[in-house]
């Protein structure tokens, strides 16, 4: 699985300029989808030939020094429990500053790999010996960058992948199912593990997370094991709303980066909130299965239409995720739990289904007859030949004259006669155009 790099460091110290510039322009989420998150909280960034997810702790912006010391701890102590390498930026116009003494002592007893940065750093010559006071913080050799040039990158991040888990690569060989549970606070993850884990006589063992401080709970159901990623909620919890909510998402990009499939756990009691859908527009983002899975379902009073209200109400929320499969549970009282297994079974199979070409191009020829391309000044789109390229998530190119005049609604036309043809329940499926003559 890939390794997760978390950022810390104080407010103006050049976080997000430094999203940027590693991650071109996939910045958190491209895809302007209502519903979806656009906050900036993590990129998805290669170097060389290593992968991995950068997770931005800030976001927070106080006015006095003594909560941005609080505050600063808070992002340490996230960045701890979730990344495998922190990256400690710091500010060399600012020079070192009370703070970030005080947050490199967490760093350093953490016992993380901690890679030191010292951004705004503009000429190298002339200001290199500024950047020595960063030595007495004591985690380490500062690397030097301005992140507005993109100098230095290349030094720090070459230091950076020097410090991902040896396992990062091999943990695919693990074939047991990888299933996260993520969801706001207080909506009854663990109790779902729990409750999982003790019905059905299941053989529960943890096992310390390969990677991370999560403890993986691994389920027998039916002689198959399953392994449950635990996402809690950080120990102490933050005083403001706002940071409960940004550390809860951050929880979720960690845990959903190593996950098969995603249950998106949605409070019945509550309904379906803005929250949920950022937390949904992670797995979406990240191509991984999904399952809304709605608990609590035991305390609502109940007529004959409730359950197709409670499920318009989160289609409605969630329009960008039209394939979930959707489940209402009561992690208290075990309703329903016992089908939920199907369900994880069936979206598994699902993320990693193969087409044959040849059907899939039957498919695709019928849909085209169907309904007529677009065209455009006289010019219309051909559809020659599709092929499906990789799985998990499902992904297909589809080769054509133009890829101007492959227009958004045809492209979702077609996976929609693909998902008839095919079900692909609870998986997204990826479209890349691209026009005869061009590489694959």
């Amino acid at each position: 699985m890939k390794p997760v790099v978390a950022v810390v460091g104080r407010p103006n110290v050049g976080k997000s300029t430094l999203f940027n510039a590693l991650s071109g322009s996939n910045i958190a989420i491209v895809e302007d989808t209502p519903g979806v998150t656009r906050d900036r909280i993590y990129a998805d960034a290669v170097w060389l030939d290593h992968a991995f997810t950068l997770i931005d702790t800030g976001g927070i912006e106080p006015d006095s020094a003594d909560v941005i010391l609080s505050q600063m701890r808070d992002q340490a102590e996230i960045a701890i429990e979730t990344a495998d390498v922190i990256l400690f930026l710091v500010d060399n116009r600012q020079g070192l500053q009370d703070a970030d003494q005080k947050v490199a002592d967490m760093l350093r007893k953490s016992g993380k790999p901690v890679v030191l940065v010292v951004n705004k750093v503009d000429n190298f010559t002339t200001q290199m010996a500024d950047i020595y006071e960063f030595y007495s913080l004591g985690i380490g050799d500062p690397i030097p960058i301005s992140s507005i040039s993109k100098k230095g990158l290349g030094d720090m991040l070459d230091e950076l992948v020097k410090h991902f888990p040896e396992d990062s690569d091999t943990e695919e060989e693990d074939e047991r199912p990888r299933i996260a549970i993520v969801g706001k606070p207080n909506v009854g993850k663990s109790s779902l593990v729990n409750k999982l884990a003790n019905e059905d006589r299941m053989i529960v063992s943890d096992i310390a997370g390969t990677t991370r401080d999560a403890i993986d709970t691994v389920i027998t159901h039916e002689d198959k094991e399953y392994v449950f990623i635990d996402t809690a909620g950080l120990r102490r919890k933050s005083r403001v709303k706002e940071d409960i909510e940004r550390y809860s998402i951050i929880r979720a990009v960690a845990a959903v980066e190593r996950a098969d499939v995603v249950l998106i756990m949605i409070d019945a009691e509550e309904g379906v909130t803005e929250q949920d859908a950022k937390i949904a527009g992670i797995v979406h983002e990240q191509g991984k299965g999904a399952v809304i899975v709605v608990n609590k379902w035991d305390a609502i009073e109940k007529n004959d239409k409730t359950i197709y209200r409670f499920q318009e109400d989160v289609r409605k929320t969630l329009s960008f995720m039209p394939y979930a499969e959707m489940i209402f549970v009561s992690a208290k009282t075990g309703q329903r739990l016992n089908k939920l297994f199907d369900i994880i079974d069936l979206v598994i199979q699902n993320h990693s289904l193969r087409i044959a070409t040849g059907v899939l191009n039957e498919v695709v020829s019928e849909a085209v007859v169907l309904q007529q391309p677009p065209s455009d000044k006289g010019r219309r789109l051909k559809v020659f030949y599709a092929t499906q390229v990789s799985v998990k998530p499902p992904t297909f190119v589809i080769f054509v004259n133009s890829r101007d005049l492959m227009h958004f609604s045809y492209t979702r036309y077609l996976e929609n006669r693909i998902r008839e043809a095919f079900g692909f329940k609870g998986t997204p499926v990826r479209f890349i155009i691209r026009e005869r003559g061009e590489k694959e």
